[in-house]
């Protein structure tokens, strides 16, 4: 007989009683389909060269850059950078990478879910994930507001793990390779995709206006009158725009009211004391005399 103590049973995880028919298959093919990117990538690997001329011609296009950066407000400043539009297309560009987000787990008695992001380039066998916890809950004006609603709970997962997503994408990309593209996509803006000046700041000026934002505040914005809008100001507010569209920031972030109201300058002119009447005739007289004293 062994006087070695009796080991603890194993913990059992917890699985579902039963598996469907799609389910099995969706498995089995899930599994093959890694097998065969693999093998993929293997036998016919990236040519960094065609992949860089991809994306140099995707990133001249104006519908990407436009959608290519975005902004939110965080604490006294305004965070910026490459969104995940720009990210998935450059994962297309790049080649051979696949990426996803899943929800590992949904606790509706806590009001959270727990998900995953991830990117694996399966040529070089780079993979990055991130888990992470979305709590079921809305910033607002009035403060925090709790998710009961199924599609209000999936979208906030979606927009949270977006940007997971785009994390993961960028880790597995080279640098070099993303940062070209941030200027090109720059560049494209600037540029307004052909557009004259003049017609970019109109179509600009009556985007903000269909958002109750005025031109004065566009120009306290930019520091500049419209008049002296160039396309990198241009530019600067189409992102605006775009993040604005998207739910990223609100227009009370980028375009705060001013210091100073209409009713406190009305205010400070009635109390300033009124300026002193002047005689026409009496202006008359005395210009004429300095002028005769200058002839003599």
């Amino acid at each position: 007989m062994s006087n070695l103590p009796d080991r603890a049973p194993m913990p059992t995880v917890p699985s579902p009683s039963r598996i469907g028919q799609g389910t099995a298959v969706e498995q089995s093919r899930a599994a093959a389909e890694v097998l065969a990117a693999v093998e993929v990538a293997q036998r016919f690997p990236r040519d960094p060269a065609v992949a860089r001329a991809q994306m140099i011609d995707s990133c001249a296009q104006y519908g990407l850059a436009e959608r290519a950066f975005f902004r939110f407000p965080r604490a006294d400043g305004v965070v910026t950078g490459p969104s995940v539009h720009l990210a998935r297309e450059l994962a297309r560009c790049w080649g051979h990478i696949q990426y996803g987000l899943i929800e590992l787990r949904r606790d509706d008695e806590y009001g959270q879910s727990e998900m995953q992001a991830w990117a694996w380039d399966v040529q070089t066998n780079a993979r990055v994930s991130t888990t992470f916890v979305v709590p079921h809950k809305r910033d607002t004006k009035r403060g925090v507001k709790d998710l009961t609603d199924l599609r209000d709970i999936y979208e906030n997962n979606s927009n949270h793990g977006a940007r997971r997503v785009r994390e993961m994408i960028f880790a597995v990309l080279p640098p070099w390779f993303t940062e070209e593209a941030k200027q090109l996509c720059q560049q494209t803006l600037n540029n307004g995709g052909g557009k004259p000046i003049v017609q970019r700041v109109t179509e600009a000026v009556q985007g903000f206006d269909r958002l109750g934002v005025t031109v004065e505040q566009l120009e306290r914005r930019t520091g500049r009158s419209k008049a002296q809008w160039d396309g990198h100001d241009v530019a600067k507010l189409g992102v605006i725009f775009q993040s604005l569209q998207r739910g990223e920031i609100r227009v009370e972030d980028e375009f705060p009211p001013p210091t100073t109201t209409a009713a406190e300058i009305l205010a400070a002119r009635a109390a300033s004391p009124p300026a002193a009447a002047v005689d026409p005739d009496a202006e008359a007289a005395a210009q004429a005399a300095a002028e005769g004293g200058r002839a003599g």
